[in-house]
């Protein structure tokens, strides 16, 4: 059996025949959750696991490098609970680096992924990846010129981190695609949302990893070797380079799918002149398709005749041409500017998550150990709570809900909680505090940062799917910068200090304002895609337009 079926709905099948969307659902009836689709999710999804994986880690490791690289004392001899203070703006910059980077690699990625196809980029993304995260873990941290105070390797991880970024945010569009491009049409929207569930293991992974590494080096930290967290911030992250290697192979030996390549094919005709194409009627190229018994419209034949593999300009120019109608560019920007407003709030969060629990109470002990176990402590319980069982649920009732209502109604529960928090954030418990945070979690996964990843990767059709998923997907990603270097700033309470701060609570009121408006921009900007297929879609509108230059 291979390793990569296709069971996606193209307009000709393996003989080259004309099938019908409806021919199609009638040979492909829903079905359970299959041996292929397995295949798909465990190569697909290992790269959205290592973007989570990622996102969680700085998070805990934050408070080591704090306590390794600006440390007044000797590392050993420390004893204080809660670890220095890195400064915001390099805090802000190593913890949206990964982001960086994965603005250029979602952008780059989509682009040649569509130019020139999926399996010539598909691997590459994760050799980019695996490189960086090698990078980082190499950092030296005594007697090399240039690595003399936490700013400089603070500095050094920024750029490697950097590079992961581009290597995890080219996954996005590529497996969103090559997903899309290769599952049903009744389980595609569940099988977009179990790949990027991997989120979630990977959040949960990376919380249960720093528990064990701390539990296993408790002795050396707790008996006067505390230096001994430069090992255990190595192998948080080093660790991910398991899952990368585990699947590179299947990656790499990928092949092209039918669908992508019979997509393509559109672009020439998108790029044929109204003239050529009626001419075209005369003189069809395509004998199966200019066959009356089996092809009963005529502009079949004048489709088929100019569709042909476009050059690598012309596909190109098919991008600007396709979005250059106005209902697809509403579309793109819907897409775009939803995925920017649940990042601003999402990211903010989760990249800030050990600030929020030290504000919310959570992070106390009586020792630097203390300290970092009730970190990663917390953060487990936020990921078994609300963060991992939001994706089940988008899973289970995506083909039931439909994406659009769930991402509505993620936007709007979302909103109440940071409300909440922002209007009762000093008269609250700090296990009220905590419970708002796992709901809005919760709420975030079973709503738009799942659907603002799925909805663009049904949408658009495969000759233009890369390049629109990915920058997408990149505008998202500058929410996430922005909340990433501007959030210690901002959420600071000492207005003289930090001149523009607007304490927490700003912060959060925000965040609020952000997801009701996602809301708006989901209702009017987004269409429903369950049961839609785009690329039959595209086709019917390259029928029409043979039909209007009739």
């Amino acid at each position: 059996m291979p390793v990569w079926e296709e069971h996606a709905y193209t307009r000709k099948d393996e003989d080259g025949k004309i099938i019908t969307l409806e021919e199609y659902e009638a040979l492909n009836p829903k079905k359970a959750f299959s041996w292929a689709d397995f295949k798909l999710y465990l190569i697909c999804g290992v790269g959205f696991m290592l973007d989570s994986y990622d996102l969680f880690i700085v998070n805990l490791a934050s408070p080591i490098w704090a306590y390794e690289f600006f440390n007044s004392v000797d590392v050993d001899a420390t004893t204080k609970p809660s670890p220095p203070t890195i400064p915001f703006l390099t805090r802000g910059a190593v913890n949206a680096a990964a982001n960086i980077g994965n603005v250029v690699g979602q952008v780059s990625f989509g682009f040649l992924g569509d130019m020139f196809g999926r399996k010539f980029v598909y691997g590459k993304e994760l050799i980019i990846a695996i490189v960086g995260i090698i990078m980082v873990i190499s950092l030296p941290v005594k007697g090399v010129a240039g690595l003399k105070d936490g700013i400089s390797k603070m500095w050094w991880l920024f750029g490697f981190r950097l590079l992961l970024g581009i290597g995890i945010g080219g996954d996005y569009p590529m497996s969103a695609a090559i997903v899309a491009e290769r599952s049903t049409l009744h389980n595609r929207g569940r099988m977009l949302g179990w790949i990027f569930s991997n989120q979630g293991w990977g959040t949960l992974a990376a919380s249960v990893v720093t528990c064990i590494l701390l539990a296993i080096f408790k002795g050396p930290l707790t008996s006067g070797a505390f230096s001994q967290i430069d090992a255990i911030w190595r192998l948080q992250i080093g660790l991910a380079l398991i899952p990368c290697f585990a699947l590179l192979y299947f990656r790499l030996t990928m092949p092209e799918s039918r669908k992508f390549k019979q997509s393509i094919e559109l672009s020439s005709v998108a790029k044929s002149s109204l003239n050529s194409l009626s001419s075209s009627d005369d003189t069809p190229t395509k004998p199966e398709a200019s066959d009356p018994e089996s092809v009963p419209d005529r502009r079949i034949s004048i489709v088929e005749a100019a569709a042909t593999e476009p050059s690598k300009s012309v596909q190109f120019a098919a991008f600007i041409e396709y979005f250059s109608k106005p209902r697809h560019a509403l579309t793109l920007f819907g897409c775009a500017f939803s995925w920017f407003l649940v990042d601003v709030a999402f990211y903010g969060i989760n990249l800030n998550q050990s600030v929020i629990l030290t504000d919310i109470g959570y992070n106390t002990g009586n020792s630097p150990y203390d300290y970092l176990l009730r970190n990663a402590e917390g953060n487990l319980i936020i990921a078994v709570a609300g963060y991992v069982p939001g994706y089940f649920l988008t899973i289970a009732f995506i083909e039931l809900l439909g994406r659009r209502w769930i991402q509505i109604q993620g936007f709007l529960v979302t909103a109440l909680m940071f409300g909440i928090l922002a209007g009762a954030n000093d008269s609250l418990p700090s296990g009220g505090r905590f419970a708002l945070i796992i709901i809005a979690q919760l709420f975030f996964n079973f709503g738009p940062n799942a659907t603002t990843f799925i909805i663009p990767g049904e949408v658009f059709p495969s000759r233009v799917r890369g390049l629109a998923h990915g920058f997408c997907a990149a505008v998202g990603k500058l929410g996430a910068i922005l909340s990433g270097i501007g959030f210690n700033w901002w959420s600071q309470k000492d207005h003289a200090t930090y001149p523009g701060s607007i304490g927490l609570s700003g912060v959060l009121w925000i965040f609020f304002a952000f997801e009701l408006l996602g809301a708006v921009v989901t209702y009017f900007c987004v269409p429903e895609t369950r049961g839609k297929d785009s690329d039959a879609i595209d086709y019917e509108e390259q029928r029409a337009r043979v039909g209007g230059s009739a």
